[in-house]
C-alpha cells in the first residue's frame, strides 16, 4: 500500500499550509502547517464539525482562496505560485465540483449545463456535444438532454451535476454534501455514479460529508480538527 509520502508525490499534495481569518477583533486559525496527499482514482472522505475549515479546504483546493503559507500543488502545478488569472484557467481545466444544492443553471437544459464548462475551453461543438451525450448517457439520463433542470427529480439533477463536474476531464473532483439534499436510497444511488466514474477515470475525489455511507465507501477517511488532516482509516480493497 502507498505511504503518505508517495500519495502526495503522485497526485495532490498540500505542504504546511497555513490559513487564518480575522474574527471578532481576533485571528482564527483554520490550518496551521497542514501536510497532506490525495493519488489519482483515490476517493477520499473529509469529516469534521463545522466551522473546522472543510469549505476553506476545497477552496484552497480548488485555488479558489490562498493560503497565507505553504504549497499547493495538483500534479506538478503549484497554485500558490499563480495569479488569480492563472488559477482560474487551471480551475477551469482541471477541477469539478458537485454541490450539495446541485448548482445547475435553471435556464439551461441539461446538455445545455454539461456543454457550459466545456464552451469555457474552446472545445469544438461537435466533439462537446458527443462528449455531453457520453456522459449523460453514463448516468443514464441520455434521453432527458433537452430537459431543463426543474423537470427532473433531485437524484436526477445530481447525476447531471456529477456529469457535468467530470465533462471536462479534471483531474480533481471536489463534491460538498454531495448527498445531503437526498433521501438515503437516492443518495446510494448518486454516490454508486460518482464513485464508480471517478475510478473508471481515474481522477482524484475529496468528499466533504457526514454521510456514513459515503465514509464507508471511500479509500481513506480524514478527520479535519484543530488545523489538521488526521486518519481515521484505510479501507483496503
Amino acid at each position: 500500500m502507498e505511504n503518505e509520502s508517495s500519495r502526495a508525490r503522485s497526485g495532490i499534495r498540500l505542504e504546511n499550509v497555513a490559513k487564518s481569518y480575522l474574527e471578532g477583533g481576533g485571528e482564527r486559525v483554520v490550518f496551521r502547517n497542514l501536510t497532506s496527499g490525495f493519488a489519482p482514482g483515490e476517493v477520499s472522505a473529509v469529516v469534521g464539525r463545522s466551522g473546522t475549515g472543510k469549505s476553506t479546504l476545497l477552496n484552497i483546493l480548488s485555488g479558489i482562496d490562498l493560503p497565507d503559507a505553504g504549497i499547493v500543488d495538483i500534479h506538478g502545478s503549484v497554485l500558490t505560485g499563480m495569479s488569480d488569472y492563472e488559477r482560474t484557467v487551471f480551475r477551469r481545466r482541471n477541477v469539478g465540483f458537485v454541490f450539495q444544492s446541485f448548482n445547475l443553471i435553471p435556464t439551461l437544459t441539461v446538455e445545455e449545463n454539461l456543454l457550459l464548462p466545456l464552451e469555457l475551453l474552446s472545445t469544438p461543438m461537435s466533439d462537446a456535444r458527443e462528449r455531453a451525450a457520453g456522459f449523460l448517457e453514463r448516468v443514464g439520463l441520455g434521453n432527458r438532454a433537452g430537459s431543463f433542470p426543474d423537470r427532473l427529480s433531485g437524484g436526477e439533477q445530481q447525476r447531471v451535476a456529477i456529469a457535468r463536474a467530470l465533462v471536462h476531464e479534471p483531474v480533481l473532483i471536489l463534491a460538498d454534501e454531495p448527498t445531503g439534499n437526498l433521501d438515503r436510497e437516492t443518495g446510494l444511488d448518486v454516490l454508486n455514479w460518482l464513485i464508480t466514474l471517478t475510478r473508471e477515470s481515474h481522477r482524484t475525489l475529496l468528499i466533504v460529508t457526514h454521510s456514513e455511507e459515503v465514509m464507508a465507501r471511500a479509500d481513506h477517511v480524514l478527520t479535519l480538527e484543530d488545523g489538521q488532516l488526521h486518519s481515521v482509516c484505510n479501507v483496503v480493497r
